[in-house]
């Protein structure tokens, strides 16, 4: 199985090393953001509630929540709620939404990588297959048209295809969850746009 998987690094120009670090790569960004994105989603849905329950105007209520929700990304909205000196609504909505743009650098932190991915991979495994390719021919060239040569060079193109198989794999996974973290990235925008009006309403009344 080594050999074979030697043989094959060694048929694609070593780019299939490379693109199986670059799936690990990938892998590992994907169990992070997940992580991530469900931590952020659960604190998000809990700072809901408690902020429907609060009273219009009832500060000490919002304090209370700030303090339990400590490191939460949507938190920010709230301690710009009640950092704020401005008690008017444009005020508010304009500090609101300067510390939701701070936090988006946070939720889009590493998913270029998977973008990345979904168009170097299979552009790699194009090219480890050229590269495969090209000595399959070179051995037709020394071989001759023999029968012999002709079933070398059948296999050695059949094996190439292996890169360009493991590029559209690794882009296949990377595209699935890039969708999926750009959504959430979405969703959760959009949480904290409703939590900003939720405190507007809330210290304005």
């Amino acid at each position: 199985m080594i050999d074979k998987i030697i043989e094959l690094s060694i048929l694609s120009g070593g780019l299939l090393p490379i693109m199986g670090l670059l799936l690990l790569l990938t892998l590992a960004i994907i169990i992070e953001r997940s992580y991530f994105f469900y931590c952020v989603a659960g604190f998000g849905l809990a700072l809901e509630r408690d902020l429907q329950t609060v009273e219009y105007q009832n500060t000490e209520k919002l304090k209370e929540i700030e303090s339990h929700y400590e490191g939460a990304i949507q938190l920010s909205v709230v301690t710009a709620g009640l950092s704020s000196s401005a008690r008017n609504e444009e005020g508010l909505d304009r500090r609101m939404e300067e510390a939701i743009l701070w936090q988006v650098p946070k939720l889009e932190k590493n998913i270029w990588i998977l973008d990345t991915s979904v168009t170097l991979a299979p552009l790699m495994g194009l090219l480890g297959t050229i590269i495969g390719m090209v000595h399959a021919f070179d051995i037709l060239g020394v071989s001759g048209v023999g029968g012999s040569a002709t079933q070398m060079v059948s296999g050695g193109i059949a094996e190439a295809l292996v890169a360009t198989g493991a590029g559209i794999f690794i882009a296949i996974i990377a595209v699935i969850f890039l969708n999926y973290f750009n959504r959430k990235t979405r969703a959760i925008i959009h949480q904290m746009d409703l939590l900003k009006l939720m405190m507007v309403n809330r210290l304005i009344g």
